[in-house]
């Protein structure tokens, strides 16, 4: 099992051991919400042509489910479902709803093949938000569950902020959801992304063994632990991992979907057919859509992940990316890149004098390099080409 390296990553060798030692299914499914969880990123709006893009998007790299809203938000959302629905995608098409029987059916008559049943569990929601107890939540969500049943959908349980839930009251609403009716999965909410990896892992456990249900993983991003929670959730069990492209989702968003493919791939050896080489323009195409910028600094598709501008190294970022980063640039359709400042050594000014097919004698490179590192330091910033063809010239007349 050499899966943690090839020509395109290398990734610890220690994580093969470790995934042997996991519950991973045979099977995992990405469930991704971008068009509902993501576009409550605020001031996000989609319109219904973008949101068919997306939904292509989403087909092409292989994801197996698409959330393509909440129809009953509006008309226009209740059409975009409709018009994906009718595109005749391999993925499936699931409906966000509330615990009412016209979300339920509105799902159905836009062509969803299954449907999210959202219904509070977390502690502070029952306490503060709804005034509610497990036992008023229970009987919506047995409603809802059998008309989704009845209308042929493919119904999941979403009882969220899972994460925050006193377990009595958990095991009491899936308890007496299960005397009623049966859900075809339950899912395990992050919703304000507070729970610990392997807290995670071992709720994931005890719903399994209560339910005896598959289980669909939803984290946020509040803490930074969003891929975490979610790669946690799947080695111990869940066999359904909700995403979003970007990372979008409300506050910090939710698990990101390009993150969570090459972590699968890398390492653990788990390969959906996507062409990983389009994520960054994709990624760009989205982030263009949706109006919100991607870090600088983001995994996998961020600007700056494969820059260096220090000097240790430089020459290696061609002929041997892989001594550099755990990933191959071109692997995530990305470019190893050399900037100046005041982090750069003479390596870095030859390569750069290289670019611009100029000679220059070892005491002209070491002046060229301190005035690129006068101009970083004072600048507080890297160096443009426009500013070091400048610096160049008048080093060498």
């Amino acid at each position: 099992m050499t899966y943690y390296r090839s020509q395109d990553w290398w990734t610890s060798p220690y994580n093969v051991d470790h995934v042997r030692a996991t519950a991973i299914p045979p099977r995992i499914q990405i469930h991704d919400a971008t068009l509902r969880d993501g576009e409550q990123t605020p001031g996000v709006v989609f319109t219904p042509e973008e949101k068919v893009r997306i939904a292509q998007i989403l087909d092409g790299l292989g994801v197996q489910r698409i959330e393509a809203g909440m129809p009953a938000v509006s008309e226009a959302d209740a059409a975009a479902m409709k018009a994906i629905a009718d595109l005749g995608l391999k993925s499936q098409i699931f409906s966000f709803a509330r615990a009412m029987e016209k979300d339920i059916l509105l799902a159905k008559e836009c062509g969803a093949h299954g449907v999210v049943i959202e219904v509070p569990i977390g502690k502070p929601k029952l306490d503060y938000q709804f005034r509610w107890t497990w036992r008023d939540v229970a009987k919506r969500s047995a409603d809802a569950v059998q008309a989704a049943k009845e209308a042929g959908l493919y119904a999941v349980l979403f009882p969220y902020d899972t994460t925050r839930a006193e377990w009595d009251d958990l095991e009491n609403l899936l308890g007496t959801v299960l005397e009623q009716t049966r859900p075809d999965s339950v899912g395990v909410i992050d919703t304000v992304g507070c729970v610990l990896p392997a807290a995670m892992a071992t709720l994931v456990r005890r719903v399994k063994n209560f339910t005896g249900l598959p289980v669909e993983v939803h984290s946020h991003n509040d803490l930074g632990l969003a891929l975490a929670n979610s790669l946690s959730a799947m080695e111990a069990g869940a066999e359904v991992i909700h995403t979003c492209i970007n990372g979008l989702g409300e506050r910090t968003g939710n698990t990101s979907l390009f993150e969570v493919f090459v972590a699968l791939r890398t390492m653990y050896g788990i390969d959906f057919g996507a062409d990983l080489s389009q994520l960054k323009s994709l990624a760009e195409e989205v982030a263009s859509l949706s109006r919100v910028p991607i870090m600088g600094n983001a995994p996998v598709v961020g600007d700056h992940i494969f820059t260096r501008e220090s000097g240790i190294g430089i020459e290696m970022l061609k002929e041997a990316p892989l001594a550099m980063f755990s990933l191959n640039p071109a692997f995530v359709g990305q470019e190893a890149k050399i900037v100046l400042g005041k982090k750069s050594g003479l390596n870095s000014i030859r390569v750069k004098l290289a670019e611009l097919g100029v000679e220059a004698t070892e005491e002209q490179e070491r002046e060229i390099l301190r005035q690129v590192k006068e101009y970083g330091v004072a600048n507080k910033s890297t160096v443009s080409r426009d500013v070091f063809v400048s610096l160049v010239q008048e080093v060498l007349g």
